[in-house]
């Protein structure tokens, strides 16, 4: 009976220890990693910007990686669903995969919004991912009244900002001048339930100078009672 009641307390002794060696960082990537290892969650971003504000993104997401988005650009909605590298995404003629919907279009139409969305389907990060991403951009995070919170590397400035821009013809992205930026994460009973940076600066665009003033702000919502319904279309879609 000693000798359980000795190692009990040698492992609470440690626990303890390890809680204490905890940063808030350590905090950010542990309460994020649990939200991604519930059953299934959903998440709205909204973006604030100088002069112009799209509208909400709203997402849901399975622990089997399957991921239901919907875009909002001021009228216009784009929805797509994407799970290991495949996806669909929703068009006036019905669903489409990613593949076809990405192929170039030989550029004489303009600028074309269902290309334009499957490419960031292509590259989409889920939230929680994104959370310890920015998390690891920061120079340091403080934990003041629950509120995990701290500075984000001139870099990390940077890289938040740039929207994957290149310079027409290739080559490197346009430099950010005087970069600035900060991020906050809200955590209740360990898990991530919203996170927000801001990102300023200015940058060269076609020669002129524009600024760089945008706010991205995402909450959890629904956790572990999300549901995901795929049209029967659009998964003939994702297995092409």
């Amino acid at each position: 009976m000693k000798t359980n009641a000795l190692c009990a307390a040698m492992l609470f002794a440690a626990a303890s220890l390890l809680a204490a060696d905890s940063t808030p960082k350590d905090d950010v990537v542990n309460a994020s990693k649990k939200l991604a290892g519930s059953d299934n969650y959903s998440w709205t971003t909204k973006v604030e910007m100088a002069n112009f504000t799209p509208g909400p993104t709203e997402g849901k997401t399975q622990k089997d990686g399957l991921i239901y988005i919907t875009f909002n650009f001021q009228d216009n909605t784009m929805t797509g669903i994407v799970k290991n590298g495949k996806g669909a995404i929703k068009t006036d003629d019905g669903w489409q995969s990613l593949e076809d919907a990405t192929k170039d279009d030989g550029g004489g139409g303009g600028f074309n919004p269902v290309r334009f969305t499957a490419m960031r389907l292509q590259n989409l990060k889920v939230p929680t991912d994104e959370a310890i991403d920015v998390a690891g951009k920061t120079k340091s995070l403080t934990n003041v009244d629950g509120v995990i919170s701290g500075d984000l590397t001139a870099d990390g400035v940077k890289s938040l900002s740039r929207f994957g821009r290149r310079r027409q013809g290739g080559g490197n992205p346009p430099e950010i001048k005087d970069p600035k930026g900060s991020v906050k994460f809200w955590i209740k009973d360990g898990v991530l339930t919203k996170y927000e940076y801001k990102v300023s600066g200015s940058m060269d665009f076609n020669g002129e100078d524009r600024p760089i003033d945008r706010t991205v702000t995402t909450e959890f919502k629904d956790i572990g009672t999300t549901k995901i319904t795929v049209p029967d279309e659009a998964k003939s879609k994702m297995s092409t």
